[in-house]
């Protein structure tokens, strides 16, 4: 089914006239359900931008969570529809075992760069409105019930007005290179700023530049064989001495900082399908805080999944001081559901 030229129109002229949260989510909204009509699952933007049509939908339901969250989420069992039970059952059994949480949602594309995708936004000037009113509202939520939500929106538009270099990939769902190292920067500077790790034992890292051209999943998914595949600059980081035995390609299972999340968590990090090694969100964490990360990261879903892997380990997080919880915005409504699990027992 098409939709009416007369909507999408309509959806412009509205974002046109003013540049606001409301206007930008509806054509999100109109976008993404033409999308799923058409049964596709990526958009295309302005400029080679390419974006996922559920991650355009999930931005476009409003509000996701509490009594709204059964009425737009995709989970299939309504009682696991609402993130925010989870969220907090998962914060409060690390409070209770000693261990901080840093929930670290990552951006959606089309917040980051809604004039690729939407009309009318105004960029000329150099200023980008922020325009994921509903996320905003949300960490509010998680920050009152005592979630410490690492927000990386702020920051991520400030790098684009200052800045000429992507901070997703334009043919992948995931951020780029200079995307996962700012990320690595903030997530470092709130662990040091807590002082939970400052005893662990640190050694230094090199880095070296890595140019590579990647199938991107939304390259892959376009089916657009015409389409010349993205090339990115990134840069592998590990340890210049030699590092203990127990790390392992920027792991550390024994680590006091668990990075736990979704493919995020593994982009860049992990070779095959996820790009490249040595040069993800891990490592760079890793030469940031000076040793490796124990990493739980999963393709796919990072709410409910990594959680059970958690779970698996059957370990209680010993030894852990600080858990990284990084996924997708999308997965607020995208995913299989937000369970609650008990990683501690």
């Amino acid at each position: 089914m098409k939709t009416p030229t007369w909507v999408v129109l309509f959806a412009a002229l509205a974002l046109h006239a003013r540049a606001d949260a409301p206007a930008f989510i509806e054509q999100l909204a109109v976008k993404a359900a033409h999308a799923e009509a058409s049964d596709v699952s990526v958009v295309r933007g302005e400029d080679g931008w390419l974006f996922f049509a559920p991650e355009l939908r999930s931005m476009g339901v409003g509000r996701f969570w509490s009594d709204a969250a059964a009425d737009v989420s995709r989970a299939p069992k309504p009682e696991y529809a609402d993130p925010l039970p989870a969220i907090l059952d998962f914060h409060a059994q690390l409070d209770g075992a000693g261990i901080e949480l840093i929930f670290v949602p990552v951006p959606a594309k089309a917040v980051i760069y809604p004039d690729a995708i939407a009309d009318g936004v105004d960029v000329d000037d150099g200023e980008i409105p922020r325009l994921d009113a509903y996320h905003q509202e949300f960490y509010a939520v998680l920050r009152e019930r005592g979630v410490r939500v690492l927000d990386l929106a702020p920051v991520y538009l400030e790098h684009r007005r200052a800045a000429n270099t992507d901070l997703y990939c334009r043919q992948d769902t995931h951020w780029s290179g200079q995307g996962l190292r700012i990320a690595a920067d903030e997530i470092a500077r709130v662990i040091r700023d807590g002082g939970w790790v400052n005893d662990t034992r640190t050694h230094e890292y090199d880095a070296g530049a890595l140019d590579t051209r990647i199938t991107g999943d939304l390259w892959t998914q376009l089916g657009d064989a015409g389409l010349e595949k993205e090339s990115l600059r990134l840069l592998r980081v590990g340890p210049t001495a030699a590092a203990p035995q127990t790390w392992t390609n920027n792991e550390w299972r024994e680590s006091p900082v668990l990075l736990l999340g979704d493919s995020h968590c593994l982009v860049f990090h992990e070779g095959g399908d996820m790009h490249a090694r040595g040069a993800g969100l891990p490592d760079h964490l890793a030469a940031r805080l000076g040793f490796p990360t124990d990493v739980v990261g999963v393709r796919g879903s990072g709410a409910t999944p990594s959680r059970l892997a958690l779970f698996r380990r059957r370990d209680s997080l010993k030894g852990k001081r600080v858990v990284v919880w990084c996924l997708s915005v999308r997965e607020f409504t995208e995913g299989q559901g937000w369970r609650e699990v008990p990683v501690i027992r």
